[in-house]
């Protein structure tokens, strides 16, 4: 994936990973179209990057999973840049508690988490084919491959966007379409923060799981191993390579590692 003149897309951008995605892209010499749900926050971080890359970056606020609104980024991205290149599905939301997860909890997480995704591909993947070529890039965690204590929603849905990543290679890898499937553990953003600070034990304990599993990284060093591994076209992204470890030990033996987990969230109470 060569960035220097592509056409981009990120999701969540109004912070985090998905703003400092924005920047090291147009620092790389991508065009980007920005969203997000919170129209203050994305304005903010767009007109910051605008301020330093004139003409690199436009924003459009609205709902990731919303087709209307993909319809509208991908719209505006074409209008303003040409076609695209690279969609970065990077907004996420960590909802509900264990089995206190409310139903709506549960449907937001997929919608933004999973669905989100899907219905990306969906209106670009057609595209991307007759063209031979196009990237997409999905967030998701490394409770994607391991899993988050405390929170079933994002376990479960975050498990999903891995798959649907794999799915997406395995289909499509051999047609000119690139997929990267993003897996971070700790990164100093207001999701990780709000945990920590929350008045819920839970969230809490969450958090504290996180932190003390490894470093904890800065959106933006996050962002430069993202463009460091697109011009590889690695699938998994680790930005920490503990993950990588904790993965081999799971797969090598799941008994094991589920009572390590276990012992693990003990340990944090």
């Amino acid at each position: 994936m060569r960035l220097d003149g592509s056409v981009a897309i990120v999701t969540g951008a109004g912070g985090g990973i998905g703003a400092a995605l924005c920047r090291r892209f147009v620092e790389h010499g991508a065009r980007v179209v920005a969203t997000d749900l919170d129209e203050g926050r994305l304005k903010e971080e767009v007109d910051a990057i605008a301020a330093d890359h004139p003409g690199t970056i436009e924003a459009l606020a609205g709902d990731c999973s919303d087709v209307e609104h993909i319809k509208a980024t991908i719209a505006l991205a074409e209008s303003a840049f040409g076609p695209v290149d690279l969609y970065a599905a990077n907004a996420g939301v960590g909802l509900g508690e264990n089995l206190d997860a409310t139903p709506s909890d549960w449907q937001t997480s997929i919608d933004v988490n999973v669905m989100a995704h899907v219905r990306a591909a969906e209106l670009l993947v057609p595209g991307w084919l007759e063209r031979g070529s196009g990237h997409f890039l999905s967030t998701a965690s490394a409770a994607g491959l391991l899993t988050q204590i405390g929170s079933a929603t994002y376990s479960v849905t975050k498990h999903a966007a891995v798959a649907f990543a794999e799915w997406l290679s395995v289909t499509y890898g051999s047609r000119g379409i690139g997929v990267s499937c993003l897996c971070p553990m700790g990164v100093n953003t207001a999701m990780l923060n709000s945990g920590a600070d929350s008045d819920s034990a839970t969230a809490r304990q969450g958090a504290k799981a996180v932190t003390q599993a490894g470093l904890v990284l800065e959106a933006l060093e996050v962002a430069d191993i993202v463009v460091e591994s697109l011009g590889t076209d690695e699938f998994l992204i680790l930005p920490h390579p503990d993950v990588l470890e904790f993965y081999h030990r799971k797969g090598s033996d799941y008994d094991r590692w589920l009572r390590g987990m276990r012992r693990y969230q003990d340990s944090l109470a």
